[in-house]
């Protein structure tokens, strides 16, 4: 039974890693991949289990704590998603994108990491990343530009978090 569960860990992961050579969806991978080894630590508890490591009710324990820590984090981005959409539909970005006026990629690039990386500082870097990701949208429209901005906001974001008292200390694992 461990070596099964390994073996659709590593081709779940190897999937994963291999998203656009196999153009395939990463997240969908990574829920089905999840599914599957839950299912077969369900299936199989009896032999993964004994009575002294607590059984069923161990088991049970184990996967609502899971389930509890993906929903807060789903229900945490639905909410700042909806916040910074919201902020976008009433103009609230309107205070930044006024003042940035640079036709400069470089220097566009610079003032925007400036931005993550001191936002991040106040708020936690998922936040500031969602919030960034609505104000690159206003500045960049080529997808090649806005992925490299994107990657930028990104470790801006991680950098400013990180040294702050107030910011995240934790690392945004999205791309």
């Amino acid at each position: 039974m461990y070596i099964l569960i390994a073996l659709v860990f590593v081709l779940g992961y190897t999937a994963i890693a291999l998203e656009h050579p196999l153009k395939i969806n990463k997240a969908a991978t990574a829920v089905l991949t999840g599914m599957l080894i839950w299912t077969m630590i369900m299936l199989g508890h009896h032999l993964l289990f004994t009575g002294e490591h607590g059984g069923t009710e161990h088991l049970l324990g184990e996967l609502m704590e899971h389930l509890s820590d993906i929903a807060s984090i789903l229900i945490f981005l639905i909410g700042a998603m909806t916040v910074v959409e919201l902020m976008d539909a009433h103009e609230g970005f309107r205070v930044i994108t006024d003042r940035i006026k640079s036709t400069n990629r470089l220097l566009l690039l610079w003032v925007l990491g400036f931005i993550a990386f001191f936002l991040s500082a106040a708020l936690d870097n998922m936040t500031t990343s969602i919030v960034m990701a609505a104000l690159l949208r206003k500045f960049i429209k080529n997808k090649e530009d806005l992925w490299t901005f994107a990657g930028m906001v990104i470790i801006a974001a991680n950098a400013g978090g990180a040294w702050s008292p107030i910011g995240d200390v934790t690392t945004i694992m999205l791309w």
